[in-house]
């Protein structure tokens, strides 16, 4: 199969390469289709996630990404705030004095190795429809969980999260796509500062050799720890699409990072915020 990979990006020009791969990539997206519209627990997100269409329409939120930066950020200032938490985000509970209004997770290998702890919490989480065995692989989900149909094919931006959703290679372009549904008039992100440490080929399945440097805490992908090599490029890609989606609706996204690398958003001063 991979000799067979390697003489088809030889031999065919570029738009059949492309072709194939749409037309896979529709395939695979269409087979999910049945059961992320049709089953009990879809159905019942979908419903839930309509309750949430611009409930919180006109205010701002937080989105709070899981970089080294929040080292350097009075998180405990948002505690009163709307605020997006993303994957192990809850390992700063205790410290910052409160939980995050939103608890997002989409990737399978996080998913399946904090799922107990996911089901412990106590706040609205959201996950990938994906992932649904890996989350609840006996029983059922309880109320505050809400399952996204996510993909990591099509890009787009969804204006209606109760559809399909690109994953976009991060998961906060997942909360970018939630608060716009939500109604948030302006979404301000900290610690996201797109910036690894550790370097390899995008979406590498890796597992930690130690304390982890790359986000806020050594333990939050600790020693034994699979996970994933980000892949910036497609993040980028992802972050100008949602950029252009709140700029044509006349809402915005900012970025308050400490330090942050990105720079597809305009950058505010976190203390200007208060």
């Amino acid at each position: 199969m991979n000799a067979l990979k390697k003489n088809a990006k030889r031999f065919l020009p570029s738009p059949a390469l492309h072709y194939l791969r749409s037309g896979r990539n529709g395939y695979q997206r269409a087979v999910q289709w049945p059961a992320a519209y049709l089953h009990p627990w879809r159905r019942e997100s979908v419903q839930k996630l309509k309750g949430d269409h611009n409930r919180y329409a006109g205010k701002r939120c937080f989105v709070i990404g899981n970089g080294p930066s929040l080292q350097q950020t009075d998180v405990s200032r948002l505690k009163d705030e709307y605020t997006f938490g993303m994957n192990r985000v809850y390992l700063a509970f205790q410290e910052w004095g409160f939980q995050t209004s939103f608890l997002v997770s989409v990737n399978d290998l996080v998913i399946e190795q904090c799922s107990q702890d996911f089901q412990r919490l106590d706040i609205p989480k959201y996950f990938s429809w994906h992932a649904r065995h890996l989350l609840y692989p006996q029983g059922t989900p309880d109320q505050k969980t809400h399952f996204l149909f996510t993909t990591y094919t099509g890009p787009t931006f969804a204006r209606d999260v109760s559809k399909r959703l690109w994953e976009g290679a991060t998961v906060t372009y997942v909360c970018l796509q939630l608060a716009f549904y939500m109604g948030f008039n302006k979404v301000i992100l900290i610690g996201v500062d797109h910036n690894f440490s550790t370097q390899g080929r995008a979406n590498k399945t890796v597992v930690s050799q130690g304390d982890d440097l790359n986000h806020f805490t050594k333990e939050y992908f600790g020693k034994g720890f699979h996970w994933q090599l980000p892949d910036l490029e497609t993040s980028e890609r992802s972050y100008k699409m949602a950029k252009e989606a709140y700029h044509n609706d006349g809402r915005e996204i900012v970025d308050a990072t400490v330090g942050g690398q990105l720079t597809v958003f305009p950058k505010v001063d976190w203390n200007s915020l208060f």
